[in-house]
């Protein structure tokens, strides 16, 4: 990280800014350029993987079983700071971003997890239960987080 000073390292203010978050980016090298997506997402703490959920096909899917690694991005606290001059003008934020492998789940039980993670992190609500059909036909995915920094301007 370049700017060493706006570097957060305490893994439980990294953890605030991942809960406070509603969208997570996911990056996929296509080999020309990147595929970015944002997507709702769950975060395990303990096992430091974040979940997302779609459709069983098309260019994410395709991209995870050609790769099987993605980066992602998340963000909060915008805010633009203003000046007198247009080269004074800054902004706040929190920003998290990291790499890791990706996969698609296929447990059942591994995907219910992760479905409570979605679910925890959109409502802040546990104890939900998942008809068997959305189960068998939604794509539940889970990144292993390998690499994760974050910072931020306040």
């Amino acid at each position: 990280m370049r700017r060493k000073d706006r570097e957060i390292t305490d893994k439980e203010r990294i953890y605030q800014i991942i809960a406070g978050c509603d969208c997570c980016r996911l990056a996929f090298s296509t080999g020309k350029s990147a595929y970015i997506v944002p997507l709702n997402f769950g975060y395990d703490r303990e096992q430091n993987a974040f979940y997302f959920h779609g459709a069983q096909e098309g260019r994410k899917i395709d991209l995870i079983r050609q790769n099987g690694y993605a980066g992602f991005e998340l963000d909060k606290n915008h805010e633009l700071l203003e000046e007198e001059k247009a080269c004074e003008y800054s902004f706040r934020y929190q920003s998290v971003i990291g790499e890791g492998a990706i996969r698609i789940l296929e447990d059942p039980e591994e995907k219910r997890h992760g479905f409570d993670c979605i679910m925890k992190q959109m409502t802040g609500r546990d104890g939900w239960e998942y008809p068997e059909a959305a189960v068998r036909h939604t794509a539940v995915l889970r990144l292993d987080v390998t690499e994760m920094s974050a910072k931020e301007k306040a």
